[in-house]
């Protein structure tokens, strides 16, 4: 039992000393006990720990609490009893905010072969119907980098340098006069330089805090952010760069798993408590992160099918109704949007969602499924590497996200309809080429895209005929246009979209309005334009209902041909 002390009576380093010896004297009872309780737990017998000895659990949250209260070099330091006392009153106040936040339920954690690792996609394909319904999962690779990051960020990328946020560590009210905001600093750092900031605060809150286990790590973290004021820290994120080597001999950084996406690489280089609040990523798209170095980071991932609970959550829970700019879960969902909301599991739990825990440490990766919502936080300086990504079973939800952006009027990132057309187009070259038969999966995926596609298009034919009856007159673009971006909605048109033809107006709109009349607004007469190969993908649409036994009407080659009818009948 540790003995009391008056603080008034020792000098700092005295009484620090005597801190440190009763911590790591119960730090080694603490683990041992939970190492045994965890084997127990594994052959089926009762539990020690957590069922058992509600003494220990309070034990261990006391400790934390004592050693996370700093030391007042002006005021008598307070003796253990009273900062005990502090303790219970938190811990009253705790459990009104939602309690402990530890988490105990783990995503699943996977071992590939090298054999299995050579295909990053077709293992992924292989994982997803079981690691999906944790929304997060850990891969972890059997080859390990030859080159470090260090020497990558310090030797090999000439003048590496980046920026950082500040980000308090507080849980705001969030309301009109307290909302969660992230600064950007006025310092640039190397990796170096960044790495002796981030060692040296981690020696100001405690010498040995990175060799504790994650699990403490976690708790200090939600004792911090519910109890905290004044505490900040940096994040390097949105680095342009990747510390993958380009060395010709280094296995890990030639593999397929050299993350190359849908967007280009970016990495994070964080410190003690550096946070990465709560988000989804942009269009519902896969991540894929990849720990390079140094300390652990701690994660919570929300299932996909969970993403609509955790909004409502925020909004009901989180958020006050009148900082947000739209009502229901769309109005958290863009707050949500600016990365800057943290707020503990346990709030989730509380009411019904599903949440896990991942500890990523180097060499693994953490992926995130797509719609998944993640938050979490670095135990320690570290870096990090991150890239979104998209395989065939994204489209639907891609789809979601454009309708979703293009109801909050949201400006797109990733053009979904060019990538499901160009995937839509390989497909049907296959079936015209007539190659071997799709196996199992293949053929899953390949259902998926054709459905999205088929939606798609029947999406665009309805308006089409109604542009059609309104005599909108019809032509086409070159297909080396490109897409254009609609003036209303900011959803882009890769196949089609309409333009005025009033040289000071040109308002252009993609084809998911409603139009009732053939003039813009400006009175002048509106034009369809469609892409040359619009035929082509046409035909890929009857083929693909045909093989569904659907049907597919098409109002294209009408417009067209009426459009040539009208041109001939006016040059006579």
């Amino acid at each position: 039992m540790m003995k009391m002390i008056n603080a008034a009576a020792c000098g700092e380093r005295e009484l620090e000393a005597l801190w440190a010896e009763s911590d790591a004297r119960f730090l080694r009872r603490l683990i041992m006990a939970e190492e045994y309780d965890d084997q127990k737990k594994h052959e089926g017998l009762p539990s020690l720990v957590y069922e058992g000895s509600e003494s220990i659990k309070r034990f261990r949250s006391r400790q934390i609490f004592l050693r996370s209260y700093p030391f007042d070099k002006e005021k008598t330091i307070d003796t253990i009893t009273q900062r005990t006392k502090k303790w219970l009153k938190m811990a009253k106040e705790n459990a009104k905010n939602g309690g402990s936040s530890s988490l105990k339920a783990y995503c699943p954690e996977y071992h590939p072969t090298l054999e299995e690792f050579d295909d990053p996609l077709l293992y992924l394909q292989k994982i997803a119907p079981e690691a999906s319904k944790y929304g997060i999962c850990k891969v972890v690779s059997p080859l390990k980098a030859s080159v470090p990051a260090s020497d990558v960020l310090t030797k090999e990328i000439e003048d590496f340098n980046f920026g950082t946020y500040i980000q308090p560590l507080r849980l705001p009210k969030w309301n009109t006069n307290d909302r969660g905001i992230f600064f950007e600093g006025n310092r640039k750092y190397t990796y170096d330089s960044f790495e002796s900031m981030a060692t040296e605060a981690l020696k100001l809150q405690s010498p040995r805090l990175g060799d504790l286990p994650p699990s403490y790590i976690e708790k200090k973290f939600w004792l911090e952010m519910i109890h905290g004021n004044e505490g900040r820290v940096e994040y390097g994120v949105n680095i342009e760069g990747s510390a993958f080597s380009s060395d010709p001999d280094d296995q890990l950084g030639k593999c397929k798993w050299h993350l190359k996406g849908i967007t280009d690489p970016m990495l994070y280089i964080g410190m003690l408590f550096s946070i990465f609040a709560w988000h989804v990523e942009d269009h519902y798209l896969y991540s894929i992160n990849y720990h390079h170095s140094g300390a652990p980071k701690t994660w919570y991932g929300v299932p996909g099918d969970d993403a609509v609970a955790f909004e409502r959550v925020a909004l009901k829970h989180v958020y006050s109704r009148n900082i947000l700019s739209r009502v229901g879960e769309d109005g958290a969902f863009e707050e949500i949007a600016k990365k800057t909301t943290m707020f503990p599991p346990k709030l989730l739990m509380d009411n019904g969602v599903h949440v896990y825990k991942a500890v990523q440490k180097p060499g693994e990766f953490v992926i995130t499924f797509p719609r998944v919502y993640h938050a979490g936080f670095s135990n320690g300086f570290n870096c990090g590497e991150a890239v979104n990504f998209a395989t065939a079973d994204w489209f639907p939800f891609g789809e979601a996200a454009g309708k979703r952006y293009a109801h909050l009027r949201t400006r797109v990132i990733v053009p979904y309809e060019e990538l499901l057309l160009k995937e839509s187009m390989i497909l049907y070259g296959k079936c015209l080429t007539h190659e071997e038969a799709l196996d199992n999966s293949e053929a899953k995926l390949a259902f998926s895209v054709r459905a999205s596609f088929l939606q798609h298009i029947r999406c665009l034919n309805n308006t089409i005929r109604c542009l059609n009856n309104l005599k909108i007159p019809f032509s086409h673009f070159p297909n080396s246009q490109g897409s254009i971006v609609c003036e209303i909605c900011g959803r882009e048109c890769y196949l089609a979209f309409i333009e005025c033809s009033n040289l000071s107006c040109q308002q252009r709109m993609c084809l998911f309005h409603e139009f009732k009349k053939r003039k813009c607004s400006c009175e002048r007469k509106r034009t369809v334009f469609l892409r040359e190969d619009i035929q082509q993908v046409e035909a890929a649409a009857k083929r693909f209902a045909e093989e569904e036994h659907l049907n597919v009407i098409s109002c294209i080659e009408e417009g067209l041909a009426t459009h040539t009818a009208r041109t001939r009948a006016r040059t006579r």
